[in-house]
């Protein structure tokens, strides 16, 4: 099962992360969470890996719309968006909103979905066009 949204930006990692925020921003996300994943890895396991961050993005019309059907649908928000090096370009790697209908199997979450799906792939269209 392919779960993900991925796009490659011929953008460095340290200017990937500021557009994908703004691209997110266009399309009604705000980022309420943001985990370095590279930072915590080296300070708790001494691991070293590429920059890598996750960005807990959130569309607040499209999540409370998703939990006026089902309030466990919470374990699936919000709509993480990884930004990570790779060589002198940077990926940009999405959850596919579909798995919100998909998981709980939940017919009602498909509009709500889809909305949040399409909103996502714009704002990585977005980044395409402005960045590719």
């Amino acid at each position: 099962m392919k779960y993900d949204l991925t796009i490659t930006l011929d953008l460095p990692y340290d200017d990937a992360v500021p557009a994908v925020r703004a691209a997110l921003k266009e399309q009604g996300f705000g980022v309420l969470t943001e985990i370095d994943v590279r930072a915590t890895l080296r300070e708790k396991l001494g691991a070293d890996v590429e920059p890598y961050v996750i960005l807990g993005a959130c569309n607040p019309p499209l999540a409370h719309r998703a939990l006026e059907v089902d309030r466990t649908i919470g374990l699936l928000l919000p709509c993480n968006v990884v930004v990570r090096a790779d060589g002198d370009g940077s990926l940009v790697q999405a959850l596919d909103p579909a798995l919100m209908a998909e998981v709980p199997q939940r017919e009602e979450l498909g509009p709500i979905a889809e909305e949040a799906g399409k909103r996502i792939r714009a704002a990585l269209d977005s980044l395409i066009t402005t960045a590719g």
